[in-house]
């Protein structure tokens, strides 16, 4: 959700003083934009027209609890489901990815005008508790265990790296990707060595059980 565009239309004193060119935002500052013109390359300072703003609720889920908050938005900005952005509370200041945009009773969305929403469904990104499913190496397949790791959202899991969880020490072998965030890999399911993926686009882990070391990170 930026605050200011990359381009807006006005009219151009050089070339269209009574025509609206696209122009290049350049900067902003003290209530103007510094523009530049894309037809004849003009640079000069316009008054942004007021933005129409919305207030809109904001329910944010964080390992398995949820809270409401509310966000204030241009009306007419386009939302979509996998965007993130912060929200502020008395308590802390968090930032958190759209999970669903509810336009109505029972209506959802997976893309929108801001004004057009009532509710923005989010997950907290900023930390985040990832799913484990741990195969033994070697004995009864039925011991496969799950576990849970709490990591930043940017910490990445690596197919073949071998990392620790409290006494587990274990090779990553296959991430399955959350649903908000495939767009941003070339399949939900990876497998391959060396592909990584970020803990806030997690939805499971799986990997080979090698034994027992020392303690991992955490929150």
């Amino acid at each position: 959700m930026n605050d200011t565009p990359d381009r807006i239309a006005v009219p151009c004193p050089s070339c269209s003083p009574d025509l609206e060119t696209a122009h290049e935002v350049l900067s902003a500052g003290g209530g103007q934009l510094t523009v530049r013109c894309t037809e004849c390359d003009h640079v000069h300072k316009v008054q942004p027209e007021e933005e129409e703003t919305v207030e809109r609720q904001v329910v944010v889920s964080q390992d398995g609890d949820s809270f409401s908050t509310t966000v204030s938005v241009p009306a007419e900005e386009r939302v979509r489901v996998g965007e993130e952005f912060i929200v502020e509370t008395e308590e802390a200041i968090m930032q958190v990815r759209i999970t669903d945009l509810e336009t109505g009773e029972e209506t959802r969305a997976s893309t929108a005008d801001a004004g057009d929403v009532e509710t923005f469904w989010t997950r907290a990104v900023d930390n985040v508790s990832v799913k484990v499913t741990l195969h033994p190496r070697e004995g009864d397949p039925d011991d496969t265990r799950s576990l849970t790791a709490y990591v930043p959202g940017d910490f990445e899991f690596t197919i073949g790296e071998r990392m620790t969880l409290g006494e587990d020490e274990f090779e990553v072998t296959d991430i399955h990707v959350r649903e908000t965030a495939i767009d941003r890999y070339p399949f939900q399911k990876l497998g391959d060595e060396g592909d990584t993926v970020e803990a806030k686009d997690v939805k499971r882990v799986y990997g080979y059980e090698e034994g027992t070391t020392r303690a991992w990170s955490a929150w």
